[in-house]
């Protein structure tokens, strides 16, 4: 009996921590089941992460601000169209002596347009002309010296005056300016000249006078690199050389009669006028 005994305390004591064994396993089974939701948080919070994806958006201003390189290059390529170069001194009938500041390409309506870019210094005044249309508007070189002289020749001439309307005078006069050609625009200075020693001109005659003038020194100052004060002193001392100048009084007052375009005598010679159109 004392053996019965002492096997069924050992068999006791080995099925407890057998006991233990499956309670722990039953814990350890549980426990997992519990703190598997603790993860799951952690893994719906990554896709958040994935906002870097706008980055391939922040590169295109990168490839727009590409595009204008090759039209700057462009610009600087042309240098010479029409026989004109940047940096030239040109003659433009309506305004008179400016310089080239460059030539430029511009794309209006679609189409690419070249342009002389001409500043005239004196006006303050920056004017685009397009390369193609340069023998229309009647944009020329500077006079040779040879055509230079010979205005300056043709200022000590008589003056010539048409006895006809001052008005239709007048637009002669300011077709002759805006002609561009140095030698008719020397030919207004030298008939609206008026000396000292001769009656005053009107407000209009003195208006073209000084257009005229002014055309023509700045022509010359640049062709003779002198400065226009000086010009106008070598045209001024020409004007002096007139036969003109000298004496002959009738025609000093048929000058003046002339200069009255509301007078009975002007509207006679309109009438003349038109007689030698019909």
């Amino acid at each position: 009996m004392p053996h019965k005994t002492a096997k069924t305390a050992a068999k006791a004591t080995v099925s407890k921590p057998a006991a233990k064994a499956a309670t722990s396993k039953a814990a350890l089974s549980k426990a997992p089941a519990h703190k598997a939701p603790a993860h799951k948080p952690v893994a719906s919070k990554a896709p958040v992460a994935a906002a870097p994806a706008k980055a391939p958006v922040a590169a295109k201003p990168a490839v727009k601000a590409a595009a204008p390189a090759p039209k700057v290059e462009e610009k600087k390529v042309v240098t010479q169209r029409q026989g004109f170069k940047a940096n030239e001194f040109v003659v433009y009938p309506a305004h008179g002596v400016g310089q080239i500041l460059a030539i430029e390409e511009q794309e209006i309506a679609g189409a690419k347009l070249e342009l002389f870019v001409i500043n005239f210094i004196k006006d303050k005044m920056t004017l685009r002309v397009p390369t193609a249309k340069v023998a229309n508007v009647g944009m020329r070189k500077l006079s040779e010296p040879a055509l230079v002289k010979k205005a300056l020749e043709t200022l000590k001439g008589r003056a010539r005056v048409k006895r006809t309307m001052w008005s239709r005078r007048a637009q002669e006069y300011e077709a002759k300016i805006n002609s561009g050609d140095i030698v008719a625009i020397a030919e207004v200075v030298r008939d609206l000249y008026r000396s000292e020693s001769q009656p005053e001109q009107s407000y209009s005659e003195r208006q073209l006078y000084e257009a005229a003038l002014d055309r023509l020194s700045r022509e010359i100052a640049v062709v003779q690199h002198s400065t226009e004060t000086e010009a106008v002193k070598e045209i001024e001392a020409q004007l002096a050389k007139s036969p003109r100048r000298t004496g002959a009084k009738t025609e000093a007052a048929d000058g003046e009669a002339d200069t009255d375009a509301e007078g009975d005598a002007d509207d006679a010679d309109g009438a003349t006028v038109a007689d030698e159109a019909a």
